[in-house]
């Protein structure tokens, strides 16, 4: 068998590795256009943070490896430009530019998401960055050392845009941020939203929300970020407003799409064509509370998803149940983190929600230590299923976010999580731990 993967990171090494284990006799071959495979991208801000610390230090296993230890035809510098479903080939051009084909039994898209890059003047200049891929990462680190950067400005304030604020300050650079949309975090209650707010500003990151965006022009400290109101002034201008699949060679291939054009599979990743597969942030998933199609691209179902796809090809029936949209990120001192739905995605999926936001302690009354630790749950009025979790505090989040979300992935009801046995010691937790505080907060308000 010919199993033949486009796209070199989590999900396609993942599904190269699992099927050369599964079944050693097939021949693997993996297309990857640029020289990285398998890193952590996740890990990149806080590399950034650090100029003694080089970006290499985030790859998890190199070319090589896969190549002498697993028996992998990974081609690095190859760029997949075609796919022929008809004749069942891959066409693209190696590193010197000439053309090549391989026909393909099985394929799989892992190809990932590009940075969305606003078509706006001066997007091109230098100084003008995206994070995405480890090569970005590269390129912020190398204009950081040669410029020197004091100043940077970043458009947006999302997870990545506030990673990277952090990132920047921890360099000594001042750091603005700016989007046109007029909240901060706008898929958080107000409560929460403001005390990362201030979370941020108290580190003195200077915030423009509701700003229109005009354009990037050279000048001042080396760029100019140009609103209605004035100009933001910094040596270097990232862009960090979200990410978008890449699904070109999908559509081209006449595969269906899904939201936001990710390439659409079903429970076993396989798209419309029955030879071809999809996984990891070019590819759709179902969400396990609404049942329906998403796009979350995240880096644990990216792996999976690799998992599942080489297990269907070696003939092991494998089938995934969906993503809850779990994720955590830090900000400065803060931990957010989140699962499941916000009430305006409960109300566009068809729930009745209702929803609570408390202020407890992170631990026990009069644990030194303690600090405030917000909740915001959502549940259904009609069934009283638990719905989505979101916190936000200096200690605790990370971690009790998985509680939520498993409770979302067993279909739980609100009373039925309220009644979890939850581990309490006094430098943890209260003894009422936070989601239970809400839980029986939220309890009040179903019927």
């Amino acid at each position: 068998m010919e199993f033949v993967i486009i796209g070199g990171d989590a999900a396609g090494m993942s599904a190269a590795s699992r099927a050369k284990r599964n079944r050693p006799e097939i021949s693997v071959t993996v297309f990857e256009k640029t020289r990285d495979v398998s890193y952590s991208a996740c890990g990149m801000p806080y590399n950034i943070a650090d100029p003694h610390r080089p970006l290499d230090d985030l790859v998890v296993r190199h070319a090589h490896v896969f190549r002498k230890k697993q028996g992998i035809d990974l081609r690095v510098g190859h760029c997949v430009e075609a796919i022929n479903p008809a004749d069942k080939t891959v066409s693209g051009t190696d590193p010197e530019g000439n053309s090549f084909q391989k026909a393909y039994d099985k394929l799989l898209i892992a190809t990932g998401a590009s940075a969305v890059i606003p078509d706006l003047p001066g997007k091109d200049l230098p100084g003008v960055l995206v994070l995405k891929n480890l090569e970005d990462g590269r390129k912020i680190k190398d204009w950081i050392a040669r410029t020197p950067v004091e100043q940077a400005v970043i458009i947006g304030m999302g997870y990545i845009a506030l990673e990277m604020a952090e990132a920047l300050c921890r360099r000594g650079i001042a750091v603005e941020m700016i989007k046109p949309r007029p909240v901060f975090l706008p898929w958080m209650p107000p409560e929460l939203s403001d005390s990362i707010r201030k979370e941020v500003e108290n580190h003195g990151v200077r915030l423009h929300p509701g700003k229109t965006i005009e354009g990037i022009e050279a000048g001042g400290k080396g760029l100019r970020v140009v609103t209605p109101e004035g100009r933001l002034e910094g040596e270097m201008v990232l862009v960090a407003v979200g990410v978008s699949p890449n699904s070109r060679l999908a559509a081209d291939a006449g595969l269906d799409l899904g939201p936001r054009k990710a390439v659409a599979v079903d429970r076993s990743l396989r798209t419309s064509n029955p030879d071809i597969f999809a996984a990891g942030d070019c590819a759709d998933a179902f969400h396990i509370v609404t049942g329906q199609r998403a796009y979350i691209p995240l880096a644990l179902r990216a792996n999976r998803a690799g998992w599942a796809v080489a297990d269907n090809v070696c003939g092991m029936k494998t089938t995934l149940p969906g993503v809850a949209g779990t994720a955590v990120f830090k900000v400065f001192d803060l931990q957010v983190a989140r699962t499941g739905l916000t009430v305006q995605e409960a109300e566009a999926a068809g729930f009745q929600p209702a929803a609570v936001t408390i202020k407890a302690r992170s631990r026990a009354h009069a644990h030194p230590g303690a600090s405030d630790f917000w909740v915001h749950m959502v549940g259904d009025n009609v069934s009283g299923r638990l719905l989505g979790v979101q916190m936000a505090g200096k200690e605790g989040a990370a971690h009790r976010i998985n509680a939520p979300a498993v409770a979302l992935h067993a279909k739980m009801t609100v009373a039925d999580f309220y009644q979890c046995d939850l581990a309490y010691a006094p430098p943890f937790s209260p003894v009422w731990d936070p989601m239970l505080t809400a839980a029986n907060q939220l309890l009040k308000e179903l019927p």
